[in-house]
């Protein structure tokens, strides 16, 4: 199992300036590249100050001039948001300024709140009908000419410029939960990510059952890989949990505001939703928390990590942008690069030795 890390421009408070929010996550991007992440993803969210992210590419460009071998890719552009000539063009230009290590990750959208500002207000869950129309234009285009005639759009006979570095295009990667997103992905040959949230892990091996499925139902397209991503927190002393879970509790009284479009946003902050919304909620039981989430020692992560390595994940991704402070973000990225990686690929490299002497 491979790891990758998740991370956006997240400011809390209009008293902190962008210089510092810049200078955090770029930090945070070189750590991963030396510490033996396999990619880093950046998502697309606008109008939003918690994730300051409205032009992925552009985010990825940058981080590529300062980091050596990460693999970089959006999680995710919002296909609602774009025209595929648009996306086609903008992808394939950032995958050569990265020097091709661009992975490119599509999903359908999340909040309610972008969905009012950004496509005309329809339910975010129509959002899918999009993606399943844009990313097959965008594969034409990056092979040559092409015109569309689609129910959502229409264009004349048009081709990406430039073309990907990457042959025959970069990796592509759908964000899918439902049964009929893992089938869809998987048959046009798309890699799959998806997360339990804060459920327990039993939905791991309820996604895993999903991809597991599509992949036995698609056997004319080879393997796809599977990521799974998890909010996550690594620290020294075991007692230490419970500011992680408070973080990430806070947090998804946010998160409850953007998803339902129920709370206020002021220049770009949100408000969070009163505990009473979510009073009795089982995702916001503290003890349910500490133990679905990949929080924990760098032994108590490891154990649980081994889980998600059972059900088949490919490549795991710690979530870390749920305004938790900079140094728990770097302390947590830290400890998983010196203790816990080490660990899987240790073992990926006796598993290929075994295999080689068979």
């Amino acid at each position: 199992m491979k790891f990758a890390l998740s991370l956006h421009l997240e400011r809390s408070s209009p008293d902190t300036p962008m210089t510092e929010v810049n200078r955090n996550m770029l930090e945070l991007a070189q750590i991963a590249d030396r510490g033996g992440f396999e990619t880093l993803w950046t998502a697309e969210h606008h109008t939003i100050e918690f994730t300051i992210a409205p032009n992925p590419f552009l985010v990825l460009t940058w981080l590529a001039q300062h980091t050596d071998r990460i693999r970089l890719g959006t999680a995710t552009v919002v296909a609602p948001y774009w025209s595929p000539i648009r996306l086609a063009g903008e992808a394939a230009l950032c995958d050569h300024l990265t020097g091709g290590r661009l992975e490119f990750g599509i999903a359908r959208g999340a909040y309610q709140y972008e969905f009012d500002r950004m496509a005309g207000g329809i339910p975010q869950q129509q959002g899918v009908a999009y993606m399943k129309e844009i990313v097959p234009a965008v594969k034409n285009l990056w092979e040559g000419d092409y015109a569309h005639d689609g129910e959502i759009w229409k264009f004349p006979t048009a081709t990406s410029v430039p073309k990907p570095l990457q042959k025959p295009h970069p990796r592509i990667w759908v964000a899918a939960r439902d049964p009929g997103s893992f089938d869809w992905a998987v048959g046009m040959g798309a890699s799959i990510m998806s997360t339990p949230l804060s459920q327990p892990m039993a939905e791991v091996a309820n996604l895993a059952s999903k991809f597991n499925k599509a992949v036995a139902d698609h056997p004319e397209v080879p393997r796809p890989l599977f990521m799974m991503q998890r909010r996550a927190g690594v620290f020294d002393k075991a007692s230490d949990w419970e500011k992680f879970v408070r973080y990430s509790m806070d947090y998804g009284r946010y998160f409850e505001n953007l998803f339902q479009n129920i709370g206020t946003v002021t220049n770009g902050f949100p408000e969070a939703v009163s505990y009473e919304a979510v009073a009795g909620r089982e995702n916001y039981n503290p003890e349910n928390i500490r133990a679905n989430m990949l929080f924990g020692t760098p032994d108590e992560v490891i154990e649980k990590l081994e889980a998600y390595e059972a059900a088949g994940v490919d490549q795991l991704c710690l979530g870390l942008n749920y305004n938790l402070p900079f140094d728990l973000q770097k302390r947590t990225l830290e400890l998983f690069a010196e203790e816990i990686i080490p660990v899987f690929a240790k073992r990926e490299h006796a598993g290929k030795a075994l295999e080689a002497a068979q």
